[in-house]
């Protein structure tokens, strides 16, 4: 998509996606992640698809949202991932208490050991959130 042919739904994407992830984490993923042709393919379509047209309906606040993310990556095993959305909830509103309390009774609906990868993600995401000054 050329930059004069962005849609609405881009648009829209690209603002809550900095309000989700913080303007440091969209220019660090820029750098890093997004820096080629085929993954700046990707990172238009997440923005327009997933951030512009589902993060943006009516009904749930960013914040819940943010939660399930962190509920459905646990559940699928998605480490990665759940790194990017506990730093998402943390930015939030959710605290690092109630983010482990919520992973913590995930174990009795999916079990112990997805849970401890998704504690061990979530140790060392606060740690960095908390080394920058963001925690």
């Amino acid at each position: 998509m050329a930059a004069n042919e962005k849609s609405e739904n881009w648009k829209r994407g690209r603002e809550i996606r900095r309000q989700l992830m913080g303007e440091r984490m969209v220019e660090q993923m820029a750098k890093n992640v997004y820096d080629d042709p085929l993954m700046n393919k990707f990172g238009d379509y997440a923005s327009e698809a997933v951030f512009g047209m589902l993060w943006s309906r009516p009904g749930l606040d960013l914040k819940t949202r943010a939660l399930i993310c962190v509920v459905s990556d646990t559940a699928t095993g998605r480490w990665p991932e759940l790194a990017i959305h506990l730093r998402m909830a943390r930015r939030q509103g959710w605290t690092e208490d109630e983010l482990g309390e919520a992973l913590l009774h995930l174990s009795g609906y999916i079990g112990l050991p997805a849970v401890r990868e998704a504690m061990l993600t979530a140790k060392e995401v606060f740690a960095e959130l908390r080394a920058q000054g963001e925690g």
